[in-house]
């Protein structure tokens, strides 16, 4: 049987694998695009889905739902696709539990928890710390990172644990890693956190849903539509769902990809699929050992998704936002909620079982872990929370062809040595993908732009006249990049102003102590630190 031929075949039907198609199809209509997609769906790690609700059913997104206006490549998009946003709901008292199950349930509405001014001092400093290291991560190349190989060679655990002076702070770390990327702090490298929140913009636009914040905005009638009206402009014939790439083979004429049932040629291939998912595919002839050390070696988060719709937004009603935050340690399966009404009215919350706490209740029975779920909700709302239309969930780590969510990270010693490899060419193969994105990576706006990116690589090699003087600079940058450089070994200068964050903070400590003998003083700095948070970090103990 003779094999089909096309000019480009693109692994992957998500945001990234359209994204590039949309682009690659804007610049020249004549190439004849492919898109192989192993699921029976487009949308990749987007999924939306109608469940009952108040007013009959209603949709919601099971998978990536937010956007922020800082996130320039996805708005872009869904003004081009003529989509629209509304905010997400933040008004009212948020729950904070942590410190165990018989620890006191705070609420506040600042940005920042209701936390002691011991802790909140402590938070102060380790945040500090962290937006100053940040600033200096060289996200497109991070092994140019000052001192990259000591940021490289510890987890984030244990940078926590070396500058988090209260087991309090300790935990609320853990949760935070938890609910954006799915992984405790250990499972990850330190320079691997830096480079993921500078890409972001630093630490807290991660945790948000204040303005230019992960979780500021969402898409009215759910984010899977993005995929699917790309594929309508790329054409669905051009659409093959239920067909996973098995093996990639190369020579001097051609790229040969096999599916399950079928052979096709092309010159050029894009692969979009997950890091541990594109190691799964047989190359021919066998990928550099850098990138194959890579991809083999980038664990993906695992988070169990759930929806729950009910007559009436009862929080709302009782003065709450919705959003309540839970540590492990506090017998709640979740480690975050937010109120998730729909466009039309629909009461619903949204909630998330991450890390450490999906792997252990993936284990147990569906019923258990919503009667869980439940009993954790009454106890944070009240007794409405039992009485729901229709409870729904996702564990991404069960979807086919997915294997985790939300995004691959990168153990101690990948970034320093083999992070040149992600993004550089293999012959004809292309990578793209959130996980390779130089801003947002790990969200939608990241896939955009990676699979954006992997688009110009192919125009520069198949169509060059397609493209600005710009672009074809850009290429020809991200080809020359040399491979990681030799890094010196750390010194006194790897935090710079470590010293002055532990004086000032020691000093702050003393002051808090000092003003525990007078609640009336120690209340008014507690609110002033909230107060502060609530609005900048970006000017505290600035020396």
């Amino acid at each position: 049987m003779t094999a089909e031929i096309w000019d480009i075949i693109i692994v992957g039907a998500g945001l990234s694998g359209l994204s590039a198609a949309h682009l690659l199809r804007k610049r020249n209509a004549k190439l004849k695009i492919l898109i192989l997609e192993g699921k029976d769906r487009v949308g990749g790690r987007t999924v939306s889905i109608e469940i009952p609700a108040a007013n009959g059913v209603d949709r919601w997104d099971f998978g990536g739902q937010w956007v922020g206006s800082t996130q320039t490549h996805i708005l872009e998009l869904i003004k081009e696709l003529g989509l629209e946003t509304f905010p997400q709901f933040n008004i009212g008292k948020k729950v904070h539990h942590t410190g165990g199950p018989g620890a006191k349930v705070r609420t506040y509405r600042t940005s920042i928890p209701a936390l002691s001014p011991v802790v909140l001092m402590d938070l102060t400093q380790l945040l500090w710390k962290l937006d100053r290291l940040c600033a200096t991560v060289c996200v497109q190349d991070p092994w140019r990172t000052p001192n990259a190989v000591e940021l490289d060679s510890m987890t984030l655990h244990s940078y926590i644990e070396q500058h988090a002076w209260t087991a309090e702070l300790k935990e609320e770390m853990g949760l935070c890693s938890r609910s954006v990327l799915g992984m405790e702090p250990s499972q990850m490298s330190f320079l691997f956190f830096l480079m993921y929140a500078a890409a972001a913009g630093g630490v807290l636009p991660l945790l948000e849903s204040t303005p230019g914040s992960a979780q500021e905005l969402k898409i009215k009638g759910g984010t899977q539509q993005l995929s699917q009206c790309l594929a309508e402009r790329v054409g669905w014939k051009n659409v093959r769902l239920g067909s996973a790439v098995m093996a990639i083979w190369q020579d001097a004429e051609w790229a040969r990809v096999t599916t399950t049932t079928n052979t096709f040629l092309c010159r050029a291939v894009i692969v979009t699929c997950p890091p541990h998912l594109a190691a799964k595919i047989h190359y021919q002839p066998a990928l550099p050992s850098q990138r194959e050390l890579l991809t083999q070696n980038m664990p993906v988060g695992h988070m169990i998704k759930f929806i729950i719709t009910y007559q009436t937004a009862f929080w709302k009603e009782k003065g709450f936002s919705g959003e309540i935050v839970a540590g492990s340690s506090s017998g709640c399966p979740f480690c975050v909620t937010f109120d998730a009404t729909s466009p039309s009215g629909n009461a619903a919350l949204v909630g998330f079982i991450a890390g450490q706490q999906a792997s252990q209740w993936s284990s147990e029975e569906g019923g258990e872990r919503r009667k869980a779920v439940l009993s954790s909700l009454v106890k944070y709302l009240g007794r409405e929370a039992a009485f729901f239309i229709h409870y729904e969930e996702k564990d991404w780590a069960k979807e086919d062809y997915s294997g985790g969510c939300p995004v691959n990270v990168m153990a101690p010693g990948l970034l320093t040595y083999y992070h040149p490899s992600l993004r550089k060419p293999c012959g004809r193969i292309h990578w793209a993908g959130t996980e390779t994105a130089t801003l947002w990576c790990g969200y939608m706006s990241g896939a955009v732009q990676a699979g954006q990116r992997a688009a110009v690589e192919v125009l520069a090699e198949l169509c060059p006249m397609t493209l600005t003087q710009e672009e074809q600079q850009a290429v020809q940058h991200s080809l020359t990049v040399k491979d990681a450089v030799k890094q010196t070994p750390s010194s006194k200068h790897t935090y710079p102003s470590t010293t002055k964050a532990v004086v000032v903070a020691t000093l702050a400590i003393g002051a808090v102590l000092l003003l525990a003998q007078n609640q009336i003083a120690l209340l008014k700095v507690k609110t002033y630190l909230t107060n502060v948070f609530s609005t900048t970090t970006q000017n505290i103990f600035l020396l």
